[in-house]
């Protein structure tokens, strides 16, 4: 079936439809949802989440403004970022185990496994070094625009605009 048929189909609440997109972006909206909570269980229950979400709003999907990937995706980054802001996120994260920081200092500069796990890591390594930390930062481990000017020490005008320019730029690699 092809994806625009499925899509529809899935606007229709038809449940095939719901599952088949479930088994085709299912372990993409993982990776993203894991590279931001960091937490496989969490996770799990956010891509359920979003899922649902997508399920119950799938009306306001539209084909003109984008793909469904991408639209689904951005509802699993903000369901993500919204559970890491959350007070139960934060205090859950108080006491952790030395595993955890440990795996953070060993990702932390680069795109890890899981990321590709989208495989979008093949196009982001061909970007401009500058381009690479603003997407790593705001896409792949959850920052707010405002928080990547501060790891990054530039205004946010900087990181918005050249946020804006390096997704043109990768939207052209994958297009190549």
């Amino acid at each position: 079936m092809e994806l625009e048929e499925l899509v529809t189909k899935f606007q229709q609440k038809d449940q095939k439809a719901f599952e088949q997109l479930y088994d085709m972006y299912g372990d993409s909206m993982h990776g993203v949802i894991y590279n931001i909570v960091r937490d496989n269980d969490i996770a799990e229950e956010i891509m359920q989440d979003v899922f649902i979400k997508a399920w119950n709003n799938s009306a306001s999907y539209s084909a003109e403004k984008g793909r469904f990937f991408t639209w689904i995706l951005n509802i699993a980054r903000n369901a993500a970022i919204d559970k890491t802001r959350s007070k139960a996120f934060k205090n859950s994260k108080k006491n952790l185990d030395a595993e955890y920081f440990v795996d953070i200092l060993q990702t932390s500069d680069n795109l890890d496994d899981k990321t590709d796990a989208i495989g979008i890591k093949k196009f982001v390594s061909k970007l401009a070094k500058k381009c690479i930390e603003v997407i790593e930062l705001l896409y792949f481990k959850g920052y707010t625009q405002q928080e990547a000017s501060e790891a990054l020490d530039m205004p946010i005008g900087t990181v918005k605009t050249r946020n804006r320019n390096c997704i043109k730029e990768l939207r052209n690699i994958v297009l190549r």
